[in-house]
This record gives structure tokens, sequence and C-alpha cells, in this order.
């Protein structure tokens, strides 16, 4: 827990314990508007992986595994290969094994060989299966994926992208659990007490403990076995070994900063002296109450004032109801913004035309922070939906697995302190690819010169160019052709500072630069989801795009649940992002992306995309991360 926010903590005190007497009666099972037992409840199926989505996510790797995860614990004898069934296409039956893991209620299909490329497959749950009191789902749950081209295997390493408590946090609180959240859906079965372990390092003892893992916002939560456990004002470190993995089989990238070599994620923190025992607070809903009008897919969400478990923010926790009807639904909860957002499993949303109440529990049984304390104040709140569609992000297909991609003229690195999280592209021939390295191969790398890319490297022959990974390279480029024009044909939004977008804050829609170039150099851009992790940015710029200027860094910050994933520049020429500034979102240029300066020290880092349609990208000691 944040120790500044105790004195606000401190004069609700009184008020919260009022509270969590009033909504007790939320307790026990209780829905909170229907006031029946939740397990009356029909289970559903609340998340997916490939993601359930119309149109359906195209350039799923042929290596994939499949997986459903329920708002309720479900009998593991009703879930098998005969009731969670694959067909790559429509009516052929793909042989796979089937498991279900009860503490974080999700199903797994394993393909038993990989999946065909270039091909609709249908993933479906049927009516049959059962929660453990014997409630079935009442009709079969069904979604489609298209998997990626040729040998469109997922190559990239997951890595550690939020913990709490944080890197050298001190006086943490004896009393907390210790979460790690990922950068993509991680498999269950690898986080354990032996890949997330936790060590006294000032006694040199280890903690014991259980690892848990919530699927709906990949995170691993350790829970020490006994609660307080922490010793006061003692170092701890934290470590997440390669043996943890993602769907695919990939196994994590650590933090080489602190263990060079990577293969784990390492992180320490001191505690304090004290426990933890003040409820955690809700700080802002979206939409707001009594608000009309909402867009059919925009998420409803709630901000926490303090990290919250994850695996307590469900849809058990977190309801939404439509006369009384619980929605189906999911609920992630973001670790960096502390936002749990509710999206209806619907892939059109909400009902058009219709009021809604939502309720988070401050029961025993509801939300609570990392320390166990439930929440001070539970929250009900009304909002209606109108008839228009949210502004959708753009599917990128298989180009979204690219951390960077130079057209036709490359990818090079300048500097030993480059890493992208993500696969690296081109359709020229492998030797315009220099300075980095893939765990197969490297490429014109010089002891100046060294950078690691943590999934595939894919490029032209001659070797370690193929057909195959040309193909691939091919392919990428066409889909990251076709969401350019998808963006640039998206209807012109304002550009509220004349092409300038330093010091603004932002909420989400389209942004037109009317000169025909946008600069973020007069100072910092904010982008505000309101709460609603699903909002959606698009910059469109006929031209140039610059961020900060030489020896004057500038940064996107994201605020109010805002992902980098749903923020995108479309760039009619060139993109130019200056040493040490950082920057969000999937950037699409024909004319390339350059970021920082030959000789610059500074690391530049870009949490999201550089994809050059026919020009290079160019890096100089530049962290990327594809979203």
């Amino acid at each position: 827990m944040n120790l500044f926010h105790q004195p606000i903590h401190r004069l609700r005190a009184t008020a919260g314990a009022f509270a969590l007497a009033i909504l007790a009666g939320c307790g026990g099972g209780q829905d909170p508007i229907l006031g029946t037992p939740s397990f009356g409840r029909v289970p559903t199926v609340t998340a997916t992986s490939p993601v359930a989505s119309t149109p359906a996510v195209t350039g799923v790797s042929t290596n994939t595994r499949v997986t459903a995860t329920f708002s309720k614990t479900m009998a593991p004898a009703s879930i098998s290969a005969s009731s969670f069934t694959l067909a790559c296409p429509a009516a052929t039956a793909v042989a796979a094994s089937v498991a279900y893991d009860v503490a974080t209620q999700m199903a797994t299909l394993t393909p038993a060989a990989a999946l065909p490329h270039s091909t609709t497959c249908v993933a479906t749950v049927a009516a049959t299966v059962q929660d453990t009191t014997g409630i079935a789902l009442g009709s079969a749950f069904a979604w489609s994926f298209v998997t990626g081209p040729a040998a469109a295997t997922d190559t990239t390493r997951p890595t550690v992208s939020v913990t709490v408590p944080t890197l050298g946090a001190v006086f943490v609180v004896t009393n907390t659990r210790i979460s790690a959240t990922f950068s993509e859906p991680m498999n269950p079965a690898s986080l354990t007490g032996a890949s997330f372990t936790l060590t006294n390092t000032t006694a040199g003892a280890a903690v014991a403990g259980t690892v848990t893992y919530v699927p709906a916002s990949h995170t691993a939560v350790f829970t020490p076995s006994t609660p307080g456990a922490l010793a006061n004002n003692s170092l701890y470190t934290a470590t997440i070994t390669s043996a943890a993995t993602d769907v695919a089989g990939n196994a994590l990238a650590g933090n080489s900063a602190v263990t060079p070599g990577a293969g784990q994620h390492v992180w320490t923190f001191t505690t304090g002296a004290v426990t933890d025992t003040l409820p955690p607070l809700i700080t802002a809903i979206t939409p707001a109450d009594g608000s009309v009008g909402m867009c059919l897919s925009q998420g409803v969400s709630a901000t926490f004032s303090e990290p919250m478990d994850p695996a307590t923010l469900n849809s058990s926790s977190f309801v939404v109801t439509d006369g009384g009807v619980a929605v189906p639904g999911s609920v992630r909860y973001d670790a960096v913004s502390q936002v749990a957002t509710f999206t209806p499993t619907a892939a059109a949303g909400f009902t058009p035309s219709r009021t809604y109440v939502a309720t988070i529990n401050a029961s025993a049984t509801g939300a609570k922070d990392l320390a166990g304390n439930p929440l001070a104040l539970g929250r009900v709140w009304t909002f209606s939906v109108g008839t228009q569609a949210c502004l959708g992000g753009v599917d990128l297909r298989s180009a979204a697995s690219f951390g960077a991609f130079g057209g036709g003229a490359g990818v090079t690195n300048q500097g030993i302190n480059t890493t992208i999280a993500g696969n690296v592209g081109t359709t020229a021939a492998c030797s315009l690819v220099t300075g980095l390295h893939d765990a197969a191969n490297v490429y014109t790398q010089t002891p100046l010169n060294v950078g690691a890319v943590n999934g595939s490297i894919n490029c032209g022959p001659p070797a370690p160019g193929t057909a195959t990974t040309l193909a691939i390279a091919t392919q990428a480029r066409a889909d990251a052709l076709a969401a350019y024009n998808s963006l640039a044909n998206l209807p012109a939004g304002s550009d509220p500072g004349a092409g300038q977008l330093g010091g603004y804050t932002l909420a989400a829609g389209v942004y037109t630069a009317a000169a025909g170039s946008f600069n973020l150099t007069s100072g910092d851009l904010t982008l505000d989801a309101k709460g609603d992790t699903n909002a959606v940015w698009v910059f469109q710029s006929a031209s140039a795009l610059t961020v900060g200027l030489p020896a004057t860094p500038r940064r996107v910050l994201l605020v109010g649940g805002a992902q980098a994933r749903n923020v995108y520049w479309q760039v009619g020429s060139a993109a130019r992002i200056e040493d040490g500034s950082t920057m969000v979102g999937t950037i699409i240029a024909p004319a390339g992306v350059t970021v920082s300066t030959a000789g610059q020290t500074v690391q530049t880092t870009l949490v999201g995309r550089a994809i050059g349609l026919t020009a290079s990208v160019t890096l100089v000691n530049t962290t990327i991360v594809a979203p």
C-alpha cells in the first residue's frame, strides 16, 4: 500500500466500517442486485484466447493453444476433448488434449500438431459443460479466428511488464502479496511456487507461499503461506524463472539489466515495520452515474486508491445487470492504472437503448487490496446505452506480432542496449538487418552494435533468410498496409494544438493534423481513458511525426486506464523519436521510423510498434515492447 494514502484512509475509516455493515447483505454469494445466491447463476465464458471478436482475429500463430475462462468454478469432468473442441477449417476436427485448471477457472485446448496456416478455425465449448453445482452452460459458445501464413509460429518470449511492489520499493507493508503482470497470456501450469519465488535476502531464507494466476489480467500473485509473514525492515528478492511460459510455450525473457543473460525476471524491495489494515477506496467510475447515450462497447470501469488483488476482481464482485439480469462479461484489472474494467461478452457490446446498473461488491467475498483488505465502500451506479458503436481499434493481423518492421529497406541498430519484445521484419534481404540477433541467428553485430530480439527476425534470402521467412514478412507488410489505409480512411477529427500535441490531455478519439504534421515537442502528451480500458486514439498525420527535440525528450503518458495497444499513429511520410523520449502506440509510416541519433547512449522507449511500409526502421539504444 502506498503510505501517502494513509491520511485519506484514516479519515474514511469510520465511514468504511459503517459501509461494510450496510453492505454485508451483499456477501455470502448474494447477487447485489437480484439478492439471489450467486450459485444459481448460469455459468458463462468470460474470456478466450485467441480473443473472440467480430471480425475474427487474424494472424494467429499456428502453434497457439486455445483457452476459455469461465465465470464460475466448473466441474472438471464436464470439460474434455469432446466438450471443448477445435475445427480448422470448420467441420474438420483438430486432434487435441484439453485440461481444466480449477484455480483460474480456465480450460486449455492444446492441439496435437501445428494448425494449418491461413485457415479459419472454429473453437466450441459445448452447452453440456457444467459448474460444480450441476448447472450447464445452456447454449454452446463458439468463436472463430484465422491463423497466419506458413510457419507463422509464435516465438516471442513473454516479459514481465509490471510488478507490485515495484523494483526498489521501500517501506513495503509486511502483509502484502507480490504480483507480476505479463505482456501476454501465460500458461497457468508454468506459474508455480517453483517458477515464482520470494526470498528474504536479509535473512537468507526462502518464503513459503502459493502462486495463483489470473488469466483476464495476465497476472500472477505470490501469497505467503502465513499472512503478514514478511519480516520488518528486510530486503526481499522476487524471482520468476524461464520455467514460466506463454500459451505457445515460449520461455520468459528476463530483465537483463538486473540479471545479465536474461531468462529470469528478478526484482527487490524493502519492507517497513507496519501492516496494511486500511481498506481501499473506489476513487472514480466510468461512465459517470446517471450518464446517457454511452457507445455500445465502452467498458464500465472503476479506479481504486491502491493496488488491488486481481483475483478478487471478477464477474462475481463486479456485476452489470440489465433489468435485474446479469450481463455476461469479463473483468480485467490493469495494475498500472489500478483500474478494473467490465467488458460485455457480446461482440457488439451492450444492447442498444437500455439502462444498466453496475455494482462493485464490498463484502468479505468482494474486491480486496493486495493485503487482503475489503473495500471500505461498495459502489452502485446506473448508465444508459445509446445506439452508436464505439471507435474500435484497427486489426493489425500478422503485423501485430512485430515490434519493428522496415518495409523493403531493412532494420538497423546502433548501440548495445537495444531490446525488442516482439518480432522484427523486412521484405529486404537479411543483409539489411544489422546490429541485431534473435535466438537462432546473428545479423551483422559488432561489439558496439548489439540488439536483442525476443521474437524472430523475418527477412528475405540469402541465409538465414528463406522463402518462408520472406513470406511471413510479405504478409506482415500487406497487413500493415491494410491497417494504415483503415486508419487513414477514418473520418477526420480535431487538431486541438494546430499540430502541436505537447502539453495537452486528450480523451479518446480521432485527431487529425490540419497542416499535415504532428509535433510533440513543447511538452508531454497525456492520453486519458477516463476509466475505459477499451478507449482508442487515432492520430492522422498526412506528412510527418516528430517526438521530442535533440537533448529535450518528451513523453506520451497513459492515465485513466489507457492502453498502449489502443493508440495508433498514421503518418504519411516519416516519423522521428528523439533520444530519451518515451513514445506509446503503433506507428505506421511509409517513409520509415527513426529512433534516437547515432552515438547517443541514453535509452529511448517505444511501447508499441515502429512500422515502415517502404523505408527502414533505424534504432539507437532503443527499448521496444509490442503491446
